[in-house]
């Protein structure tokens, strides 16, 4: 995506995530208990990887919401996704899923996955409504505290 900016159906901006980025990305972090937690350097680290496709949200230059997906050939994983807590339910989540799917479609990619933990009814419940469903179960996938993830899949129309 470079530099290019996507106006969203919320007042923020949808932008590539930036190496600057990463500890606001960790700060939404830590207020998201349900999320994948990833350290500073994890982000970072991850902007050099082939495949990567990471965005933000950003209103009035404050960061408030990121997702990270990775494609291998013509799959894709939506790694993490969080947004802050007074910008949920507000169509950020929204806004950054769409931006990346749009971004996999134009990749070529056919199958989008991911994993949200079990008791993240909100989580799976969201993916739900934008299309995924749910395909499988791993067991003792999550740490801190322990938790099974329900695997989800969406299919791209070509």
């Amino acid at each position: 995506m470079g530099a290019e900016t996507i106006r969203g159906p919320t007042a923020s901006t949808i932008r590539a995530f930036r190496e600057a980025d990463a500890a606001a990305a960790t700060g939404i972090l830590k207020a998201s208990p349900e999320a994948g937690q990833w350290t500073e350097w994890g982000f970072t680290e991850l902007l050099g990887w082939r495949g990567v496709l990471a965005l933000v949200s950003e209103h009035e230059k404050r960061v408030c919401g990121f997702i990270i997906g990775r494609q291998v050939a013509e799959e894709a994983e939506i790694l993490n996704l969080a947004v802050i807590l007074e910008k949920r339910r507000k169509g950020e989540g929204r806004a950054l899923l769409k931006a990346a799917m749009d971004e996999f479609q134009v990749r070529h990619v056919s199958r989008v996955f991911l994993e949200v933990r079990e008791s993240n009814g909100g989580g799976i419940a969201f993916y739900e409504r934008h299309g995924f469903l749910k395909t499988g179960r791993r067991a003792s996938y999550y740490r801190n505290p322990e938790e099974a993830a329900i695997v989800m899949e969406m299919k791209l129309a070509g």
